[in-house]
């Protein structure tokens, strides 16, 4: 994971000073889509089809991370993981070797959603994470005072997914889209920017010192140092049973009517 060695140096940060790297943005993952796939009860297991079932999170147009079962009977699938954010700043010019400064309070597109890669229709759930870690890779005192709310990640078209309220924390937001997600169809998007709050860059400490008679006064931002890192992950089980599949393999209680999810 990147450390930030200048964090918040002016509310504008360069991709330099920010020592920003591709593990800053940390990873998306589908790494949870085997056992939502694979664990069901004995009651209604003779009757589920677990082949051919596959899920793909989309940025920005892009596939970034996929989990699709194939046919055979061993069990096996094609896997790819890929890392948010990855092209959230822009090359630059490269004969100057620039890149696109960070701004804080600046919203990057992050247009994300679900596809089904494979060829059964299926329901799909999105876990979120969002949190703050020092500069050594830790949870600290000092980040657990950073909210994950100034990672802001706009989320969108709440009529198609559902906020499970219940099941999310400060840190983790859990969704569901409310419909049969045919093969090869993609959902909605559920979130279209990301941006970091100012509120980061306003807490600041500031120190004088006597230098040749006069006072030197030093502004350090308390938050310097920390990282800021995103998570996605996509689950997804099949339309059939898809009431007993749910609360199998996600614990969570639903209605289905007419191919309608709710949440009890």
């Amino acid at each position: 994971m990147g450390k930030i060695r200048k964090f918040l140096t002016s509310p504008k940060v360069s991709l330099a000073a920010f020592g920003l790297a591709v593990a800053l943005l940390l990873f998306s993952s589908v790494g949870g889509a085997r056992a939502a796939l694979t664990y069901y009860s004995d009651t209604y297991g003779s009757r589920v089809q677990t082949r051919n079932i596959g899920v793909t999170l989309v940025e920005n147009g892009r596939d970034v991370s996929w989990r699709n079962y194939g046919s055979s009977a061993d069990g096996r699938w094609d896997e790819g993981m890929g890392v948010l954010l990855e092209h959230m700043l822009g090359e630059g010019d490269s004969q100057e070797k620039k890149a696109e400064n960070l701004v804080v309070g600046k919203a990057y597109q992050e247009e994300l959603c679900v596809r089904n890669s494979g060829d059964i229709g299926q329901y799909v759930r999105v876990i979120i994470y969002r949190y703050w870690l020092d500069e050594n890779g830790q949870k600290t005192e000092k980040t657990q005072k950073m909210s994950p709310e100034w990672i802001n990640l706009n989320l969108v078209n709440s009529g198609n997914w559902l906020l499970d309220q219940e099941a999310s924390t400060r840190e983790r937001t859990v969704l569901y889209y409310n419909r049969v997600l045919a093969a090869g169809a993609a959902t909605p998007l559920f979130s279209d920017t990301l941006s970091i709050d100012n509120a980061v860059a306003a807490k600041v400490t500031q120190t004088e010192e006597k230098v040749n008679g006069g006072t030197k006064i030093t502004t350090t931002y308390d938050y310097n140092g920390v990282t800021f890192c995103l998570e996605a992950e996509v689950n997804a089980v099949q339309e059939h049973n898809a009431k007993d599949a749910i609360l199998s393999a996600w614990g969570r209680r639903v209605d289905v009517n007419e191919g309608v999810l709710s949440l009890r």
